[in-house]
């Protein structure tokens, strides 16, 4: 049995244990994109739901146009993350702009309309918790599985946000037993040794 390690208490200013870093473009009053860089998200299913500070544009947008982008930029994207890469790309089926330097990118828009309630709710508590339906996923050919509708996992790196650093990812260790492509041969072969 292996020992644990030594434990000790400590109180957190943040706690972001690790999620991924995306780019959120909303649609300003002109018509035109707001780029929010945001760390709160999580999907399941056809759903996403991220957490949004009430300062920025992106919650404002939001009020107004229910349709945005989530966009994933790679680990090597950290510095065009940190100056806001200005580059946009229109949508396929939203106003609301796609960020195409980024590998992944998601279309989505409000999965309810924001009413009153949960607007003087997240005033009361200084965030919000929006939910999304995903409409159309784009993604990297370099970055997908050939002949397939899948994310190849040894070539997408996310950029992670940790801990307020922005971090990679390592090579997968293992496929979950739900995983729909196994992991290449050799590179099982080689983390298994």
């Amino acid at each position: 049995m292996t020992a644990i390690p030594a434990q000790r208490s400590i109180r957190l200013s943040v706690l972001y244990f690790g999620t991924p870093v995306a780019l959120l473009a909303t649609v300003n009053p002109d018509g035109r994109s707001n780029l929010s860089p945001i760390s709160s998200v999580w999907s399941l299913a056809d759903r996403l739901v991220l957490g949004l500070g009430l300062e920025g544009q992106a919650w404002l947008n939001l009020q107004r146009h229910a349709d945005c982008v989530l966009n994933l930029p790679s680990a090597r994207q950290w510095p065009q993350v940190e100056r806001l890469a200005r580059a946009t790309g229109r949508a396929e089926l939203l106003q609301a702009e796609r960020a195409p330097e980024c590998p992944l990118q998601v279309e989505a828009r409000l999965a309810s309309p924001l009413s009153a309630d949960p607007v003087q709710a997240a005033q009361a508590r200084g965030f919000a918790i929006v939910e999304l339906q995903i409409l159309r996923v784009h993604a990297h050919e370099d970055i997908t599985v050939p002949g397939s509708q899948h994310v190849d996992t040894q070539a997408w790196q996310p950029l992670i946000y940790l801990f307020r650093h922005y971090c990679g990812t390592s090579l997968p260790m293992a496929a979950n037993f739900r995983a729909e492509q196994p992991l290449r041969t050799t590179f099982a072969q080689e983390a298994s040794t």
